[in-house]
């Protein structure tokens, strides 16, 4: 028995889950959204058995289930780690072509593609030197978010079962769908789960502890025109195309965009445009650390869409907004000891770490507003939806150790 890490097998794990396309589909209602997710679902399935988890199996939604016995009695809190099998739809994620780079030793990185990911606009490459890194060809994602969680837990429980000296409580896994496209939690049954806290594997880099995320709403603006042969169409026409174009023109450029904003900044992102003359559809998110800005932001795009409305006569417009999920930090300020136990480990472990908060959601977000705990742990990703995506091993590494060490923390607390 050894508390060190199996590196190599960390890697292969990894390698044969990017393998796997999994890239979620927010064009159809099915759950899981995309046939590569039951794929992968099913080969961890059969890994978790091989190793000797308890009780693994895919339920009819796709999610993957496990546990690993508890090591101390069973006297202390039940823990859940949580990863997402799906990737994002927004770059190509079919036939992916990973490139391991051993001993990485600075610089840019040139992909077989012609693709070239940049220090000047990647500089966490800076502390990487030494590192072993995983990338693409430059044609594909990479998948690490959140593959790399997945590999991460899936290794930890092979760990904790070949070193049953460690101590820890049970350890619930539990491996989602459609995080991407915002329906991670939606088949999740807590009472299930049934875990004091948890934890998603859900971050970049190494030491940050995700603490508070964006609250998020999205919006649908429907613009109904009227559609007729452009030969005969004067004073008859109604065109929802130039209309949905004219309203994306109206919203703010040069603030509340994504890529004019930073930090606490909050943003109205259309990101997709779609239909005809007759019938056009703009999608948007919105998005602040400020849940109240949410309604302001909200209030500003049906003004826009009445502007419009007013500008092409006969145009009718539709506003739909809805709930995605509410900042972190709203719950886990009722659970303060879910953080604390997170940052002991990195101190006993004498890591360096920091509080931080994210410009985006994961399915913590959702679970800890439905009442679970779960802030977000770093797992090694970098440059997350696009081409120059890559993951760091040793990174995912020292989750595995953090995670060691978080869970002993939880089962000496409930000792003393």
């Amino acid at each position: 028995m050894s508390n060190q890490i199996n590196r190599d097998r960390l890697l292969e794990r990894f390698l044969a889950y990017v393998g796997v396309d999994t890239a979620a589909n927010p064009d159809t209602t099915r759950y899981p959204s995309s046939a590569g997710q039951w794929e992968l679902g099913n080969l961890l399935t059969q890994q978790l058995e091989d190793l000797g988890a308890d009780y693994p199996h895919q339920d009819e939604h796709g999610l993957v289930w496990a546990s690993v016995p508890a090591t101390d009695g069973g006297n202390s809190p039940t823990i859940a780690l949580i990863a997402h099998l799906d990737t994002s739809p927004e770059a190509p994620s079919a036939n992916i072509s990973p490139q391991v780079i051993k001993n990485y030793e600075g610089g840019d990185i040139l992909l077989p593609s012609g693709q070239v990911i940049r220090v000047d606009q990647t500089p966490e490459l800076n502390d990487l030197i030494g590192s072993t890194l995983i990338t693409t060809d430059g044609t594909t994602l990479l998948g690490g978010d959140d593959k790399a969680g997945v590999a991460i837990i899936m290794e930890l429980a092979q760990h904790l079962i070949e070193n049953p000296h460690l101590e820890h409580g049970t350890v619930r896994i539990l491996f989602t769908c459609d995080e991407e496209i915002g329906r991670g939690t939606d088949k999740i049954n807590l009472s299930k789960l049934d875990a004091a806290a948890a934890y998603t594997l859900d971050g970049g880099g190494a030491g940050d502890l995700d603490v508070e995320t964006f609250s998020a709403d999205a919006a649908t603006v429907t613009f109904r025109g009227h559609n007729i042969h452009p030969a005969i169409a004067k004073g008859r026409m109604v065109n929802a195309v130039r209309a949905a174009a004219y309203f994306v023109d109206l919203l703010p450029r040069d603030q509340q965009t994504p890529e004019t904003t930073s930090g606490r900044e909050g943003f109205i992102h259309a990101h997709n445009i779609h239909g005809g003359v007759g019938n056009a559809t703009v999608e948007l998110i919105l998005r602040s650390f400020d849940t109240a800005e949410l309604d302001l932001f909200a209030d500003q795009i049906r003004t826009l869409a009445e502007t419009v409305q007013e500008h092409f006569p006969g145009l009718q417009v539709d506003v739909q907004v809805r709930s995605q999920y509410r900042n972190l930090a709203e719950g886990l300020q009722q659970s303060p000891e879910v953080v604390q136990f997170a940052e002991q480990a990195y101190q006993n472990l004498q890591r360096t770490y920091r509080k931080t908060i994210i410009r985006g959601g994961t399915d913590g977000s959702q679970l800890t507003e439905k009442g679970l705990p779960t802030p977000n742990l770093s797992s090694g990703q970098h440059n997350i939806h696009a081409v120059h995506e890559f993951a760091c091993l040793d990174q995912m590494e020292d989750a595995i150790e953090h995670l060691v060490e978080l869970l002993r923390l939880w089962s000496q607390q409930a000792k003393s």
